[in-house]
């Protein structure tokens, strides 16, 4: 606690108060929760990275595909497994290196499984913009613009939460904890 120090009233005397500690309760909670969470917050920037890449591979892939009058849904699906491979050696090696590896081959087809339905996720957007929204304004939703937002922006948003989930829970697992393995017999 700290020393007192004179308060002085309207009265002019000295009353002792009492000097409040500040308080860091804020502060530990903060501390606490990333504690906690920062393999977590790890992580997602390792993942965020990887992505990153990726998503310059995939735009960039993308649009010389379509200058190359590629059809839309085409090249938004060759452009994904390409940049999907170059995510999987970033995620296998970088992201994920200190998780338990399970076997390169059902890794990847985990992974591949994984992203066809994260593909699914995005190649929806781009449809749903592009075809469905299209047909009622089509000035408006079959411009190179919109079909850029609806697959590289909403889509791979989307698709990105889900593969980041799926790729944590299914694909690269995590070593088991020593309590498990004692209640599992091993």
């Amino acid at each position: 606690m700290r020393p007192t120090r004179p308060l002085l009233t309207r009265y002019a005397r000295a009353v002792p108060i009492q000097q409040a500690e500040p308080k860091a309760i804020g502060g530990a909670v903060v501390r606490r929760l990333l504690a906690r969470f920062q393999h977590l917050f790890r992580e997602l920037g390792k993942f965020g990275v990887v992505g990153a890449v990726a998503y310059v591979v995939d735009a960039g892939l993308y649009n010389i595909l379509l200058l190359a009058r590629w059809e839309t849904l085409t090249a938004k699906a060759a452009a994904t497994v390409v940049a999907a491979t170059v995510a999987f050696i970033g995620n296998r090696f970088w992201t994920w290196r200190h998780r338990e590896r399970s076997g390169l081959a059902r890794e990847y087809g985990l992974y591949f499984f994984f992203n066809a339905v994260g593909l699914a996720i995005g190649l929806a957007c781009l449809a749903i913009s592009h075809y469905g929204l299209g047909s009622v304004w089509p000035g408006v939703f079959q411009t190179k613009l919109a079909d850029n937002i609806s697959s590289l922006g909403v889509g791979m948003v989307l698709g990105t939460i889900f593969r980041f989930w799926s790729y944590r829970r299914f694909v690269f697992l995590a070593a088991p904890t020593q309590a498990h393995a004692r209640r599992s017999g091993a």
